[in-house]
This record gives C-alpha cells, structure tokens and sequence, in this order.
C-alpha cells in the first residue's frame, strides 16, 4: 500500500502500528512456490530476492522508538539504520545521500527524462513501534505457506489463520515473521526495503524512463514526530508516495488528523487505615475516566472514515496516574 501526500501542505504519514508479529508476505524465489503463486509482474519476480535479503538485513536492527523523546531521532538505533541506508543508497549511485543532524536520509537519483518532469519523493520510516520488544529480532522465512497454523519457536506463540485472516489470506505464499518474542519491524522495514530495491534497480537501469526520484527515511513516525523536522525544501518533491501499508495494490491518497491525548490524574495518598474522608484514589479516578468514554468511539467498533479515541496505555498507582491515548479523525 502506498500513501500519496502533497507536499505543498506538509507530509501526512499516517501511524500504523506494528504488534506481535507483523506479517507482509514475500516472494523471494519462484522455485519455491506452487504453480498456484503468481508475480504481480515479470519485474517484482526480478526484484524479489533482493527485496527479501534487504528486509532481513534491516529487521535484525533495533530502531524502536521512545514516546517521550528528548532528541531526533529518540533511539540509537535509528541512527544505526540510517548510516546503513546512507552507505547502500551511495553504492548504489544516488546523488546526495545524505545523513541530517535529526535522523533523516534524504537522496536523489537524477531523471532520465528530461529536467521539466515533476520530481517525485518515496518515503518510509525506520522506526518500529514502542508497543512490543524490538530488539533481537530472529526473522524467518515460511516457504510456500500451506495454510496451517505456524508455531513460532519463541514465547508459545502461534499464528493460527483462524483467527488472522490476513494469514489465510497468504496460502501459497512465502511469508516472513518473528521468532514469537518481538515484533518483526515490517511497518516499516518493508517499505524501505522496496525502496531500495527500486532506486537500486533503476539506478542500474537508465534505459528504464523515470522523473528525478528522492528517497526519504524519517525517523521516529511511531510516535508520531515522522513529519516534524522533515525539510521539505531540501527533499526536493512536488509530491510523494509513503510506502508504509499491508495491501497490495491498494492507493491511499487522504490520511487522518491525529493526536496524542495525555490525561494526568493526581490523587491523595493516605494510610488505608487513616483514609476515611480523605484518599483520594487516582487508579479508581482513571478507570472511571477510560470506562466513561464512548464505546462507539474505539478501533474496534469505528471503520472507514470514523475517528476514534484509542486508549493504549494506563500507568496507575494511589497518587498518580496517567491515561495516554490516540485521538483520530478527518
């Protein structure tokens, strides 16, 4: 999936939030595959094991990022990705590859139709989600998935296509998760690596038509600082597409306003024994807080266009507790 943002306004990029074991089906060779499996094309076939060896390499790095960041990028992490992607992006031929003191890399491979076409930005984020553990990431490939449950070798964890549809959905496939523990870093390592894999391409290809292409990895798009110190100006694009999705094919050219909601209670710590009267209990006022909000306004129960209030995380004790949520809408 793609997401188109003008840049003449600002760069949307939506969060996707990656939990558990992120799925994204790759297609690394053709010998392994039942007759059943098809290409999107002849070039994704060409493509594909240089797509799938990228995305190994990028997961096992953890880029996790911070909620409560201090600096850009909030992770080392990052930074460790970011030098790599700086280093391929130069062996592969790109112009200006380029390292920014926030965490961003930004580089360009020059058109080879002529000067007057659009410049067209491909973006994807190096971080992974706070939500679950990133570090130590064990990828492995499920060659030609026969529909069963998988039985991943870490923590008891089975992907059962009973209850993921987007698992069912992927029989035939070659499919690529984490070892049970982390989370496998697809949003938004995958995206990266089809960039990279394109730019490399076409860059080996100059016979191939193509407008003047600049590359952007952002850090930090988890917790929703993806699009705060990118320069537009210095990225160059009259428009870009985010490779940041899970359904081919699929086009997305609006995005969501969103927010991070924080709710700080401070209650009165007294002896229970003494607390007559006078304790004032922050975790009761917390969940009274989260149980009033309207059950019509979640994840689960909104679709297509409705906003929502995505509650994620509760920190409670007597004294002090604090309510983080997301807040969507159009």
């Amino acid at each position: 999936m793609t997401r188109a943002a003008d840049l003449r306004n600002g760069m949307a990029q939506p969060r996707n939030t990656a939990t558990g074991c992120n799925l994204r089906a790759f297609i690394p060779s053709a010998s392994s595959l039942p007759a059943m499996v098809a290409y999107t094309s002849p070039l994704a076939e060409e493509l594909a094991d240089d797509v799938l060896d990228r995305f190994l390499r990028y997961v096992r790095i953890d880029t996790q990022s911070h909620r409560d960041r201090e600096r850009s990028p909030s992770t080392p992490g990052q930074l460790e990705l970011a030098r790599m992607l700086v280093d391929e992006l130069v062996e592969a031929g790109l112009e200006g590859a380029e390292l920014d003191d926030n965490g961003y890399v930004m580089a360009r491979l020059p058109a080879t139709i002529g000067e007057d076409a659009p410049a067209i930005g491909l973006i994807a984020h190096v971080d992974t989600s706070p939500e679950e553990p990133g570090a130590g990431v064990e990828p492995i490939v499920h060659r030609a998935y026969d529909g069963e449950p998988i039985a991943l070798p870490r923590g008891g964890t089975v992907l059962d296509p009973e209850r993921m549809p987007e698992l069912a959905a992927q029989v035939g496939q070659d499919i690529v998760s984490a070892s049970g523990d982390t989370l496998l870093g697809a949003d938004d390592k995958a995206g990266i690596a089809e960039i990279m894999g394109a730019v490399a391409y076409l860059a080996e290809h100059p016979e191939v038509p193509r407008p003047t292409l600049c590359v952007g990895f952002t850090p930090d798009e988890e917790i929703g600082e993806g699009a705060t110190l990118f320069d537009i100006e210095r990225f160059g694009a009259r428009c870009a597409y985010t490779m940041d999705g899970s359904t081919v094919g699929e086009l997305q050219d609006e995005t969501f306003t969103a927010a991070e909601a924080i709710v700080t209670v401070r209650g009165v710590e007294v002896h229970p024994g003494f607390a007559t009267g006078k304790l004032v209990n922050a975790t009761r006022l917390a969940a009274r807080i989260v149980s009033a909000l309207p059950p019509d306004l979640t994840p689960e129960a909104a679709g297509g266009r409705d906003g929502f209030i995505h509650v994620y995380e509760v920190n409670a004790r007597t004294g002090h507790a604090e309510i983080r949520a997301i807040v969507r809408d159009f």
